[in-house]
């Protein structure tokens, strides 16, 4: 993974589930971790795990890269590990979120969905790949039509997503709601 992210300037995240692992906390990827390899019955590595993951966030520091992360509301609101575990992810989330390379969509709940319908998670990285998270499977799109597909998912997001204050204002009655 290294080589892609440090090749890729920018980087298109949408994510439906859970908040993107670029901005997770070290304890909210423990808790995702977990509960995967709960849900799958694989060998117990989330310390390695959790470890690659935070050092992989230096790409959100370094280099001339650019990050457009949009995520629907209501991974905000559901809780992965504990209520703290939450709202330390969701603080960190409003950090991260105001580094000069990241750009933060949210998609509120309840906005009219039109064109941009919610969609599996995926990563873009510049125009030459997809990565898609599906329940049972992780699917690389190097297919210029299919990405062009993602690109305009993407932008569809895009449209109806709130971006800094209104966003940061989602982000905190969210952290608010579970104190």
């Amino acid at each position: 993974m290294a080589p892609l992210f440090d090749r890729t300037r920018r980087f298109r995240v949408y994510r439906s589930w859970v908040i993107p692992g670029l901005l997770q906390s070290a304890a909210y990827t423990r808790a995702v971790l977990g509960t995967v390899a709960d849900l799958r019955d694989v060998p117990d590595d989330i310390d390695d795990a959790v470890a690659v993951r935070m050092d992989r966030q230096r790409v959100l520091h370094s280099g001339d890269h650019r990050f457009a992360m949009l995520v629907e509301e209501w991974v905000l609101r559901t809780v992965i590990g504990c209520n703290d575990t939450m709202a330390g992810a969701l603080g960190h989330l409003i950090s991260v979120a105001s580094l000069p390379s990241v750009s933060l969509g949210v998609v509120p709940m309840g906005t009219p969905r039109g064109a941009g319908w919610p969609v599996e998670s995926f990563t873009m990285y510049d125009d030459t790949q997809v990565n898609v998270e599906l329940v049972a499977a992780h699917l690389t799109v190097t297919q210029p039509g299919e990405i062009a597909e993602y690109a305009r998912a993407f932008t569809e997001l895009s449209a109806i997503a709130v971006y800094g204050t209104q966003a940061r204002s989602l982000i905190t009655a969210a952290i608010d709601a579970i104190r």
